[in-house]
């Protein structure tokens, strides 16, 4: 299913006219080598472009549409007209001039088995400058000697003549379509992805831009040892895609991954989107939905209400139809492959209405100070890791499952849950994040209903469930201990939360007798309030204080403590 998707994605941008055709791809050039009418070489060309890479400028090379490149192995293979120094030159500085040389003479072959009956001025032009070029005094040509040291650091050369790449000659074009479509011995069959015959392809190509990935690219689909094969088929005979399914797929691969506005890495995961017929506002409008804190909240979630109704909506000067298919594919990186973290597949209005779901499970009071309306991926992934860590990341496993939780509205993984736990347990923290996370995965996953009732968005005044009112309470010590002592450094919090959310029998008279104390030192009015607030709760407890609290029972804890600390600074706002 997933090659089938990304072929027919493939097939939806050259209906648009935004990718390259078959035989075509994009590719990183460095420099031009600008020919003559009889193929001399006039000079070379920089074809870096300066970009911004923090505070310094660097060269980058140009990406640009030309013929195929092989996949290599250890093997030589040339490329036709975009190939290293090494295959065009037929020098480099890998110290191995035997070597160099068949490669140099691999790339005249192939040229002149293309061009053969190409007639047009610039074909003659690549046929003049493989006839005549000596790669003995490469060095001291006049074209490359002031920046040889550069073009020996490695990049692809392309082949220009006047004023323009070879590759845009109508004839160098079609002489390169028809050897293409004509190569290969590769026998027909059936294709697994497209249902049509076809050569297959034996090896397929990269895919490259992972995050920890090799930076040459890795295959999505290889079969590169005997525990793999069967049926003493090779490679990609054990399982038939035609040459074209296989270039449709990679290179919609390849292109959705190298679109850095619509990919996205949570943990070791690289994410990408699309949507059936190659119109980008869906992949905008995902993005927007389920990564940006910065969205205006009123519009995204009024767009996401009538999505999920079924309505129609424009975005970005674009209609978004909720019966549109739309598909989110995630990659991690496998030694010399990629593994397929999860692949979701549904309509995209299915999507929004998951996607509202999950934040209205999410939803709790915010700090005032916590300026951020929603809590995306990413920001979730990062209350399951201290901060504080040479190297905070998430589970590898986490990005991925609670990213499918949240595209199926199914119980989100327990691998959340124990990530909040611990963070909370080892920093005595309740941060807006975790509280929502605990808010949201009980509300989704636990059947127990008076455990339920608790998970509010702001404080729940009428519950009487024990474990809640704990939690309010010991929020309303750590005030009174505040207020007897303006500017203290450790509370009861950064002593007691732990175990008073564990064991409440043996902490909380400890903690009262403490408050006792606290309130001995304020004023009366202040010991009024605090007192009758105490009361309260107190009142309102009415079985023994059990000797040990459940993980979801000191969860409950953990948000009445939250509601309680919001509440209080809420009434100062308004005051």
């Amino acid at each position: 299913m997933i090659l089938q998707a990304l072929t027919q994605y493939y097939e939806d941008l050259l209906a648009l006219g935004k990718i390259a055709r078959p035989g075509w791809a994009k590719a990183k050039v460095s420099w031009a080598l600008e020919l003559s009418d009889n193929g001399e070489l006039l000079g070379l060309l920089h074809l870096q472009q300066e970009v911004q890479r923090g505070k310094k400028t660097v060269l980058i090379p140009q990406e640009r549409e030309v013929p195929q490149p092989v996949k290599r192995s250890s093997g030589v293979a040339a490329n036709f007209l975009c190939d290293t120094s090494g295959y065009l030159l037929g020098v480099d500085t890998k110290g191995k001039p035997e070597r160099t040389a068949e490669c140099f003479a691999a790339s005249r072959m192939l040229h002149e088995r293309i061009l053969k009956e190409a007639q047009s001025s610039a074909a003659r032009a690549v046929l003049a400058f493989y006839e005549h070029w000596n790669p003995q005094t490469a060095k001291d040509h006049p074209a490359l000697k002031e920046e040889w040291d550069e073009v020996m650091k490695g990049g692809n050369l392309l082949f220009w003549y006047r004023g323009g790449p070879v590759t845009e000659d109508a004839q160098v074009r079609e002489s390169w379509q028809h050897a293409n479509e004509q190569s290969g011995d590769a026998e027909n069959t059936l294709c697994l992805v497209t249902g049509q015959h076809g050569p297959t392809a034996r090896l397929h190509p990269n895919i490259k831009r992972v995050v920890g990935a090799q930076t040459a690219g890795a295959a999505l689909v290889s079969f590169n040892a005997s525990a793999f094969c069967s049926y003493e088929h090779e490679q990609g005979d054990n399982a038939p895609t035609s040459e074209y399914a296989s270039f449709a797929y990679t290179t919609a691969l390849n292109a959705l991954i190298a679109d850095r506005e619509h990919t996205r890495r949570v943990g070791d995961t690289t994410i990408v989107c699309w949507a059936a017929g190659g119109q980008t506002a869906y992949q905008d409008f995902m993005m927007a939905a389920l990564y940006d804190d910065n969205m205006d909240e009123r519009e995204i979630r009024g767009t996401m209400i009538r999505l999920s109704k079924g309505e129609s909506v424009e975005w970005q000067e674009q209609k978004l139809s909720p019966d549109t298919r739309f598909y989110v594919l995630g990659l991690a990186p496998n030694a010399a492959r990629l593994s397929v973290r999860f692949f979701w597949q549904n309509s995209f209005g299915t999507l929004i209405q998951n996607v509202t779901k999950h934040y209205r499970d999410l939803e709790i009071v915010r700090p005032s100070f916590d300026k951020f309306p929603t809590l995306p991926v990413w920001r979730l992934l990062r209350e399951t890791v201290n901060q504080n860590a040479r190297n905070p990341e998430p589970n590898p496993r986490l990005a991925g499952d609670l990213l499918l939780a949240v595209l199926n509205g199914t119980p989100y993984p327990a691998t959340l849950l124990d990530g909040v736990v611990l963070r909370i347990r080892a920093e005595r923290e309740i941060t807006h994040g975790r509280a929502a996370i605990l808010k949201a995965w009980y509300l989704r996953n636990s059947k127990d209903e008076q455990l339920k009732e608790v998970m509010t968005v702001e404080l729940n005044e009428q519950s009487n469930y024990l474990p809640y009112l704990l939690g309010r309470l010991f929020a309303v010590l750590e005030d009174v201990q505040q207020r007897a002592n303006p500017g203290i450094n450790t509370t009861i919090k950064d002593r007691y939360f732990n175990s008073a959310s564990a064991t409440p029998a043996t902490v909380f008279p400890l903690l009262i007798n403490l408050a006792q104390k606290h309130l001995a030192k304020l004023d009366k009015g202040l010991v009024i309030h605090y007192n009758r607030k105490i009361t309260e709760l107190n009142s309102r407890i009415t079985q023994t204080l059990p000797a040990r609290l459940t993980l979801p029972e000191q969860s409950a804890f953990q948000i009445g403590y939250y509601h309680e600390t919001q509440k209080r600074y809420t009434k100062k706002e308004e005051v």
